[in-house]
C-alpha cells in the first residue's frame, strides 16, 4: 500500500511538471510510465486467467514416521504464457510443506510430487492451494485459492514388540489355544472336507463353490482374556520434550500394546488420565484398533487426577480375566498397592513405568547444546533425589511381585518390552 501511494505521488509530480514546463523529456518520462504501470497491470490481471490448478494428499491419516505425499498440478489453457506463479499450501504440519516459483509457457501444464514426513502426532490442518503473481516491478499482485482445506491424522509412532505376552490372568483361556472345538466361535480358522455329523450351518459355501467338494469351517477356542491400558497423563509428572519425552513414550507403549493385543483378537478397553479422564470400553477389531489410534492421536499431558483415583474409578470396569497394564512415570509408590490388589479378583496386572530422571537429562543435554554449552546438564542434587524415588518405587514394585517394564529415552521398545 506504501509503494502505491509512493507512485501515485510520483506520477502526479511528473504529470504537473510535464504540463507546467512542457519538456518533451518529461512527457516521454509521462509516456513511458503509462507504458510500464499499464502493461504491469495488465500483466498480473492475466497472470491467473485461463489457469487449472489442483492438488491431491495421499492419505488423511498416518503413523509418525510414514510420508505424506501431496501431488500438484497447473494448467495454462491459453495462449498467454504464465511468466512469474508462486504456488503453496499453508498448513500446521511442523516443517510445512515445500511451495514453488514457476513459470508456464502457452497451454501448457506443469506436475509435481513432494513428499514430507509426519514426524509429530497430531491434528494438522492443509488449507487450500494459495496462488500468486505479479509483475516484474512489483507494483501490483494477485493471488487465488484453490480447493479445500483437509483435516490430516498424524497416529503415534507403531513399534514392533515381537516378544511381548501380557501376563496370564486368573481365568483359563487367558491364552491362545489353537484347539478345535465342537462349538461355534468367532475364531474360524481353516475349512476341511465335511464329514458325517457335521452340522448345515458350518458349510463355508466359498471354499465349497471353488472346490466343487463340500467344505465345513473349524473354529478355535476364543481367547477370553482382555486387556485393559491405563495412560496416567497427569500434569507435573512428564519430563522431556519433543519426541525424547516421557510422555510421547508413554503414548508409544500404549499404542504399540494396544495394536498386539488387537492383533492376538484380544478386546482392548482405554483409560486416559488427560485434561478429562476418557474411558474407550473394551472391544477388539480394526474399529476398535482405530478408535484406540484417534484417542492417543490428540491426548496431551495435561490431566489433574492422580493415577490413584483413576484406578480407583476403573476398579469397576476391570472384571475378571482381564489384564490391566498401567503406564505411568509417576515414582509415588501410594498407586502399586491399589494395582496389586486387583489380583485378588481375578485380573492380571502389569506396569511400565517411565524413566522420568532419565528423559530429563535428555532434554537438559538438549538445551545445553542449544545454550552453547554454557548451561548445566542437571543438578546433581535433583537428579540424586529422583534417582531414590525411582528405586524406591521399583522396591515397591518388587515387594508385591508385580511384573515391571522400566522404558526411557533412546531404546526401542522391542528391547525393553519382553517377557
Amino acid at each position: 500500500m506504501f509503494r502505491r501511494l509512493q507512485l501515485l505521488v510520483l506520477a502526479t509530480v511528473l504529470v504537473v511538471a510535464a504540463f507546467s514546463t512542457g519538456e518533451p523529456f518529461l512527457f516521454y518520462l509521462v509516456y513511458l510510465g503509462i507504458l510500464v504501470v499499464g502493461g504491469s497491470y495488465v500483466l498480473t490481471r492475466l497472470g491467473l486467467s485461463d489457469l487449472e490448478a489442483g492438488y491431491a494428499v495421499s492419505q488423511l491419516n498416518g503413523h509418525v514416521g510414514d510420508r505424506l505425499q501431496v501431488t500438484y498440478t497447473l494448467r495454462n489453457t491459453s495462449r498467454v504464457p504464465k511468466f512469474w506463479l508462486e504456488v503453496h499450501n499453508p498448513t500446521s504440519l511442523p516443517g510445512g510443506l515445500p511451495g514453488r516459483a514457476l513459470s508456464l509457457g502457452a497451454t501448457s501444464e506443469r506436475s509435481w510430487r513432494i513428499r514430507s514426513p509426519l514426524v509429530r502426532r497430531g491434528h494438522f490442518r492443509i488449507e487450500p492451494l494459495q496462488i500468486r503473481t505479479g509483475d516484474p516491478f512489483g507494483f501490483f499482485e494477485a493471488s487465488a485459492s484453490v480447493g479445500q482445506g483437509v483435516t490430516l491424522i498424524v497416529y503415534p509412532r507403531l513399534e514392533p514388540i515381537p516378544l511381548w505376552r501380557l501376563p496370564a490372568s486368573n481365568l483359563e483361556g487367558s491364552h491362545s489355544k489353537p484347539e478345535r472345538t465342537l462349538q461355534t466361535t468367532p475364531l474360524a480358522t481353516t475349512v476341511r472336507p465335511y464329514a458325517p455329523g457335521d452340522s448345515f450351518n458350518r458349510i463355508h459355501w466359498k471354499s465349497t463353490a471353488r472346490t466343487g467338494e463340500i467344505q465345513v469351517k473349524e473354529f478355535d477356542l476364543e481367547q477370553t482374556a482382555d486387556a485393559w491400558i491405563l495412560l496416567d497423563l497427569e500434569r507435573g509428572i512428564h519430563t522431556g520434550r519433543g519426541d525424547e519425552s516421557s510422555v510421547e513414550a508413554a503414548i508409544r507403549v500404549a499404542a504399540a500394546v494396544a495394536d498386539k493385543a488387537i492383533a492376538e483378537n484380544r478386546a482392548v478397553g482405554m483409560t486416559v488420565s488427560g485434561h478429562r479422564t476418557v474411558v474407550l470400553p473394551a472391544d477388539r477389531g480394526a474399529r476398535q484398533h482405530l478408535k484406540i489410534m484417534q484417542l492417543l492421536a490428540a491426548v496431551e499431558a495435561d490431566g489433574t487426577a492422580p493415577l490413584v483415583e483413576v484406578l480407583v474409578g476403573s476398579v469397576g470396569r476391570l472384571r475378571r480375566g482381564m489384564t490391566a497394564v498401567v503406564i505411568t512415570p509417576s515414582t509415588d509408590p501410594a498407586w502399586v498397592k491399589p494395582v496389586a490388589t486387583l489380583r485378588s479378583r481375578g485380573v492380571g496386572c502389569v506396569a511400565v513405568t517411565l524413566d522420568g530422571p532419565a528423559f530429563e537429562q535428555v532434554a537438559a543435554a538438549e538445551r545445553a547444546r542449544g545454550d552453547g554449552g554454557a548451561g548445566q546438564v542437571a543438578d546433581d542434587a535433583t537428579t540424586q533425589v529422583r534417582a531414590q524415588r525411582v528405586r524406591a518405587l521399583r522396591h515397591t514394585l518388587a515387594e508385591y511381585e508385580l511384573p515391571t517394564y522400566a522404558v526411557g529415552p533412546g531404546r526401542p521398545l522391542g528391547e525393553v518390552l519382553i517377557s
